[in-house]
Protein backbone atom coordinates (compact mmCIF):
# COMPACT_ATOMS: atom_id res chain seq x y z
CA UNK A 1 0.00 0.00 0.00
CA UNK A 2 2.87 2.34 0.82
CA UNK A 3 4.30 1.77 -2.65
CA UNK A 4 1.00 2.44 -4.45
CA UNK A 5 -0.33 5.35 -2.38
CA UNK A 6 1.95 8.03 -3.91
CA UNK A 7 0.70 7.18 -7.39
CA UNK A 8 -2.91 7.87 -6.43
CA UNK A 9 -2.04 10.93 -4.36
CA UNK A 10 -0.39 12.54 -7.37
CA UNK A 11 -3.73 12.43 -9.21
CA UNK A 12 -5.65 14.22 -6.47
CA UNK A 13 -3.15 16.47 -4.68
CA UNK A 14 -0.84 18.81 -6.57
CA UNK A 15 2.86 18.69 -5.71
CA UNK A 16 2.94 15.12 -4.46
CA UNK A 17 4.62 13.78 -7.60
CA UNK A 18 7.92 13.84 -5.71
CA UNK A 19 6.54 11.08 -3.48
CA UNK A 20 6.72 8.71 -6.45
CA UNK A 21 10.20 7.85 -5.24
CA UNK A 22 8.55 5.80 -2.50
CA UNK A 23 7.48 3.39 -5.23
CA UNK A 24 11.00 2.02 -4.96
CA UNK A 25 9.71 0.15 -1.92
CA UNK A 26 8.28 -2.31 -4.41
CA UNK A 27 11.83 -3.59 -4.75
CA UNK A 28 11.40 -5.15 -1.32
CA UNK A 29 9.26 -7.78 -3.01
CA UNK A 30 12.49 -9.24 -4.34
CA UNK A 31 13.02 -10.74 -0.87
CA UNK A 32 9.91 -12.83 -1.35
CA UNK A 33 10.59 -13.73 -4.97
CA UNK A 34 14.19 -14.81 -4.40
CA UNK A 35 13.35 -16.47 -1.08
CA UNK A 36 15.67 -14.16 0.83
CA UNK A 37 13.45 -14.09 3.91
CA UNK A 38 15.92 -16.30 5.77
CA UNK A 39 18.34 -13.35 5.78
CA UNK A 40 15.89 -11.16 7.69
CA UNK A 41 17.00 -12.89 10.90
CA UNK A 42 20.61 -11.98 10.15
CA UNK A 43 19.56 -8.38 9.61
CA UNK A 44 17.82 -8.52 12.97
CA UNK A 45 21.01 -9.76 14.59
CA UNK A 46 22.96 -6.93 12.98
CA UNK A 47 20.37 -4.40 14.16
CA UNK A 48 20.43 -5.75 17.71
CA UNK A 49 24.24 -5.69 17.70
CA UNK A 50 24.19 -2.05 16.61
CA UNK A 51 21.59 -1.28 19.25
CA UNK A 52 23.64 -3.05 21.92
CA UNK A 53 26.76 -1.16 20.88
CA UNK A 54 25.04 2.23 20.71
CA UNK A 55 26.50 3.57 23.96
CA UNK A 56 30.03 2.55 23.04
CA UNK A 57 29.66 4.11 19.60
CA UNK A 58 28.24 7.32 21.10
CA UNK A 59 31.19 7.57 23.47
CA UNK A 60 33.52 6.96 20.53
CA UNK A 61 31.81 9.68 18.49
CA UNK A 62 32.10 12.05 21.43
CA UNK A 63 35.84 11.42 21.57
CA UNK A 64 36.17 11.89 17.81
CA UNK A 65 34.23 15.17 17.91
CA UNK A 66 36.41 16.39 20.78
CA UNK A 67 39.55 15.51 18.82
CA UNK A 68 38.20 17.35 15.79
CA UNK A 69 37.39 20.40 17.88
CA UNK A 70 40.91 20.47 19.33
CA UNK A 71 42.59 19.80 15.97
CA UNK A 72 40.45 22.44 14.27
CA UNK A 73 41.35 25.08 16.84
CA UNK A 74 45.01 24.06 16.67
CA UNK A 75 45.04 24.30 12.89
CA UNK A 76 43.44 27.74 13.07
CA UNK A 77 46.23 28.86 15.41
CA UNK A 78 48.95 27.34 13.21
CA UNK A 79 47.71 28.37 9.76
CA UNK A 80 45.44 31.36 10.35
CA UNK A 81 43.62 33.26 7.65
CA UNK A 82 46.49 33.11 5.16
CA UNK A 83 45.67 29.47 4.37
CA UNK A 84 41.95 30.16 3.99
CA UNK A 85 40.92 29.30 7.54
CA UNK A 86 38.87 32.38 8.35
CA UNK A 87 37.33 31.01 11.56
CA UNK A 88 37.54 28.16 14.01
CA UNK A 89 34.31 26.55 12.71
CA UNK A 90 35.84 26.52 9.23
CA UNK A 91 38.99 24.89 10.58
CA UNK A 92 36.81 22.30 12.36
CA UNK A 93 35.19 21.65 8.99
CA UNK A 94 38.70 21.12 7.58
CA UNK A 95 39.47 18.69 10.43
CA UNK A 96 36.29 16.70 9.75
CA UNK A 97 36.96 16.55 6.00
CA UNK A 98 40.56 15.51 6.60
CA UNK A 99 39.88 12.99 9.36
CA UNK A 100 37.11 11.28 7.40
CA UNK A 101 39.57 10.95 4.50
CA UNK A 102 37.23 12.82 2.15
CA UNK A 103 39.73 15.58 1.47
CA UNK A 104 37.93 18.04 -0.80
CA UNK A 105 41.06 20.14 -1.20
CA UNK A 106 39.26 23.45 -0.79
CA UNK A 107 41.38 24.24 2.26
CA UNK A 108 44.96 23.05 2.54
CA UNK A 109 47.70 23.86 5.04
CA UNK A 110 50.57 25.99 3.78
CA UNK A 111 53.13 25.86 6.61
CA UNK A 112 55.31 22.94 7.65
CA UNK A 113 53.73 22.64 11.13
CA UNK A 114 50.28 22.75 9.49
CA UNK A 115 51.23 20.00 7.06
CA UNK A 116 52.62 17.91 9.92
CA UNK A 117 49.36 18.30 11.85
CA UNK A 118 47.40 17.45 8.69
CA UNK A 119 49.47 14.30 8.21
CA UNK A 120 48.80 13.26 11.80
CA UNK A 121 45.06 13.89 11.36
CA UNK A 122 45.03 11.77 8.18
CA UNK A 123 46.72 8.85 9.93
CA UNK A 124 44.37 9.14 12.91
CA UNK A 125 41.47 9.20 10.44
CA UNK A 126 42.51 5.87 8.99
CA UNK A 127 42.91 4.39 12.46
CA UNK A 128 39.51 5.67 13.57
CA UNK A 129 37.70 3.87 10.76
CA UNK A 130 38.46 0.51 12.38
CA UNK A 131 37.10 1.31 15.84
CA UNK A 132 33.32 1.23 15.19
CA UNK A 133 33.80 -1.79 12.96
CA UNK A 134 35.54 -3.59 15.83
CA UNK A 135 32.86 -2.59 18.32
CA UNK A 136 30.03 -3.95 16.16
CA UNK A 137 31.98 -7.07 15.15
CA UNK A 138 32.63 -7.82 18.81
CA UNK A 139 28.94 -7.44 19.62
CA UNK A 140 28.02 -9.75 16.74
CA UNK A 141 30.47 -12.42 17.88
CA UNK A 142 29.14 -12.26 21.44
CA UNK A 143 25.57 -12.66 20.18
CA UNK A 144 26.58 -15.56 17.94
CA UNK A 145 28.50 -17.34 20.63
CA UNK A 146 25.59 -17.57 23.00
CA UNK A 147 24.92 -16.68 26.57
CA UNK A 148 27.63 -16.86 29.19
CA UNK A 149 26.86 -18.52 32.50
CA UNK A 150 28.21 -18.23 36.02
CA UNK A 151 29.12 -21.91 36.11
CA UNK A 152 32.56 -22.37 37.53
CA UNK A 153 35.22 -24.94 36.78
CA UNK A 154 36.04 -27.33 39.62
CA UNK A 155 39.72 -27.30 38.63
CA UNK A 156 40.58 -23.61 38.17
CA UNK A 157 37.44 -22.06 39.78
CA UNK A 158 36.92 -19.60 36.88
CA UNK A 159 33.49 -18.52 35.60
CA UNK A 160 32.13 -17.24 32.30
CA UNK A 161 31.62 -20.41 30.29
CA UNK A 162 29.18 -20.71 27.39
CA UNK A 163 25.88 -22.42 28.10
CA UNK A 164 26.72 -25.37 25.86
CA UNK A 165 30.32 -25.77 27.09
CA UNK A 166 31.37 -29.18 28.41
CA UNK A 167 34.97 -28.24 29.15
CA UNK A 168 36.59 -25.22 30.78
CA UNK A 169 37.86 -22.69 28.25
CA UNK A 170 40.72 -21.71 30.57
CA UNK A 171 42.18 -25.00 31.81
CA UNK A 172 40.37 -27.67 29.76
CA UNK A 173 38.90 -29.41 32.79
CA UNK A 174 35.51 -31.09 32.59
CA UNK A 175 32.52 -28.96 33.66
CA UNK A 176 29.66 -30.26 35.74
CA UNK A 177 26.59 -30.81 33.54
CA UNK A 178 24.23 -29.13 36.03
Amino acid sequence: MLALLPTFLSFFIAGTHSLLVIRALRLLRIFRVLKLARYVGEAGMLASSLKGSARKILVFLGVVLTIQLIVGALMYLIEGEAAGLTSIPQSIYWAIVTMTTVGYGDIAPMTVPGKMLASLVMIVGYAIIAVPTGIVASAISVRRKGQVTTRHCEHCVREGHDTDARFCKYCGGSLDPH
